[in-house]
């Protein structure tokens, strides 16, 4: 049986790859450039592969040296559940957790869901990320975060979905006064080409459900204005100068106090089938603080299938 890697010597390992280079880390690490060089080549040596190759003036992991970086991040995760599992049972309240919300979520979900769970565990630690959802995916699959509210997230093996909510629906956005308004049945995409647009940006589900629709449709809206923010699309609305396409809820539009904007139905199915997914990665180990997390999402967010 092969002998245990040195895990001073991955330490040291995963140090470079997270800072790109041997100088680096070994300033992050407090210890001699020397013996960082030595460890990633004793691990080399014990692999049997080059596990670094330079980059300019820095160095980038091999295939080999991701699958070292992921294994040892793995690893970890089980020693960290295993420590924390028994800190658990000294004190069930202490922890931290690292979630990402989707941009949209964060006027729907913050107060009171979030809110009401930093309240019942005083002595848990919270990073909270507000992300589009390709950037809420990587943040996952990275294991950067642990817990992701996401809508209408890819398919994908590596991540598990824990809760799906009913159909949230991409609706038309627009002040009162705008001549949509005076349409009397559910928009087609063709109805909106006359007018302009504003639209999230394509990392975002809601702009990739968009796409999808004016395919479906064979048309090409004309946008304006292209933003990372919901709020901004329901201002642009506001503003009277002209339509967004994003999703609308009650919670949201009361939060935001602009009265005089109305959500319009459209017609396309595809803009009237995204979900929000509560994810973890398949197989991670959660925390006893993320696992609370996780359960007081699945039991606070309404509209399960």
């Amino acid at each position: 049986m092969p002998e245990p890697l040195d895990w001073r010597r991955v330490h040291y390992f995963r140090q470079v790859v997270a800072s790109g280079s041997v100088r680096a880390a070994a300033e992050q690490l407090g210890v001699e450039a020397s013996a960082v060089s030595r460890a990633a080549s004793q691990l080399e040596k014990e692999c049997g592969m080059v596990l670094l190759e330079r980059r300019g003036r820095g160095v980038v992991p091999t295939d080999a040296g991701l699958l070292l970086a992921t294994y040892a991040r793995r690893q970890l995760d089980v020693q960290a559940t295993f420590f924390a599992e028994i800190d658990n049972l000294r004190n069930a309240s202490r922890g931290h957790v690292d979630l990402v919300l989707g941009e949209g979520m964060l006027d729907l979900f913050f107060d009171p869901l979030v809110a009401d769970y930093l309240r019942a565990h005083p002595q848990v630690t919270l990073t909270l990320n507000v992300a589009s959802t390709a950037e809420s995916v990587a943040l996952l699959l990275e294991d950067k975060v642990q817990i992701g509210v996401v809508f209408q997230p890819p398919p994908d093996v590596r991540l598990r979905s824990h809760h799906l909510t009913a159909s949230t629906p991409i609706q038309a956005i627009v002040h009162r006064s705008h001549p949509l308004t005076h349409i009397d049945r559910p928009l087609l995409l063709s109805d909106l080409l006359a007018y302009p647009g504003a639209a999230m940006l394509e990392s975002f589900g809601v702009r990739q459900h968009v796409r999808a629709a004016e395919i479906s449709e064979q048309v090409q809206l004309h946008n304006v204005l292209i933003a990372s923010s919901f709020k901004v699309l329901w201002q642009f609305a506001n503003a009277g100068l002209g339509y967004a396409l994003t999703t609308a809820s009650a919670p949201f539009a009361a939060r935001i106090h602009m009265p005089d904007v109305v959500a319009l139905p459209m017609a396309n199915p595809i803009l009237n089938r995204g979900h929000m997914h509560v994810m973890t990665h398949a197989g991670r180990h959660l925390s006893p603080a993320a696992n609370a997390l996780l359960a007081h999402l699945l039991q606070g967010i309404p509209g399960a299938l």
